[in-house]
């Protein structure tokens, strides 16, 4: 596998291979903010099982509440671990760009799989983001509110 010195061909190649960065940029905030969700659910389940330990009447809800939580966390693991093959693959794009740019190495079909396989772990990521935050609007309890307490 013999590099090109051409510096047009080099140039070209990292144009090519910049432009999915932008996707590893929106994956790595999306990374952040899921991660903070998931020290969230965490800290309220051990919020729940604390107070659950403490008042006998509270246990019923607190392991309905749990079970949620639980689910709650594996989305957000699930969609923390799509994120994560999502930049492993557009980082591998971005190395298959390059070198099929550069070398005589011929890596588009290759490329092309691997961006597409990215996507679609981004979308599923999407998915599990989005169920996450179904089932945590779900938890939404305001005992005001149940009283018909007006505002």
């Amino acid at each position: 596998m013999a590099f090109a010195l051409d510096s047009s061909a080099i140039t070209h190649g990292i144009q090519l291979a910049v432009a999915p960065v932008f996707l590893l940029t929106a994956v790595s905030g999306m990374i952040g903010a899921v991660a903070g969700r998931l020290a969230r659910i965490i800290d309220r389940a051990r919020l729940v099982e604390d107070r659950a330990r403490r008042e006998a009447d509270f246990v019923a809800s607190a392991y309905r509440e749990l079970a949620q939580l639980r689910t709650r966390g594996r989305l957000a693991n699930g969609c923390i671990a799509l994120l994560t093959l999502c930049a492993f693959l557009i980082g591998l794009t971005i190395i298959l760009l390059f070198l099929g740019e550069t070398t005589s190495f011929q890596a588009n079909r290759m490329a092309v799989a691997g961006f597409l396989a990215g996507v679609v772990s981004f979308l599923l990521a999407l998915v599990c983001f989005l169920t996450e935050t179904v089932i945590a609007t779900r938890l939404l309890n305001f005992p005001l509110l149940n009283e018909g307490a007006a505002p």
